[in-house]
């Protein structure tokens, strides 16, 4: 029918998170809150790079647009829970961190220097983490 839903159970504070790099190329979310609160937000794209973000509680809705990178945050002392639906029956993700430092062959070290404007030491830093 063109849509998924998903549970997402986001433990306290200090671990739950989605990436701040995550993307959907292909579909809408909107997430739904039905246990505790989360600080999401996501960014326009170029040129203007604006940040829009929220705290929702318990019943309050989110959308996050086609493409753009987004993030969710456990903003609460306790377990919260989420219901995700996304205009999409194979919902991809993309997680850019994973796809420009973990990439298999690598991208060549100066390329990442150049498009991140750090050392080649701190590319390797981070693709280590990948």
């Amino acid at each position: 029918m063109g849509i998924s839903l998903a549970r997402i159970d986001y433990i306290m504070r200090h671990m739950a998170k989605i990436p701040l790099t995550l993307t959907h190329a292909v579909h809408t979310e909107i997430l739904t809150v039905l246990e505790g609160s989360l600080y999401v937000g996501f960014v326009t794209s170029n040129p203007d790079n604006k940040l829009f973000t929220k705290v929702l509680n318990k019943g309050d809705v989110f959308v996050f647009p086609q493409g753009l990178i987004h993030f969710q945050f456990n903003y609460g002392t306790k377990n919260a829970v989420a219901l995700a639906a996304l205009s999409s029956q194979n919902p991809g993700v993309v997680t850019v961190a994973n796809s420009v430092f973990g990439s298999k062959p690598s991208i060549p070290d100066d390329i990442l220097a150049k498009a991140f404007q750090v050392d080649k030491i701190t590319v390797d830093r981070i693709q280590a983490q990948f």
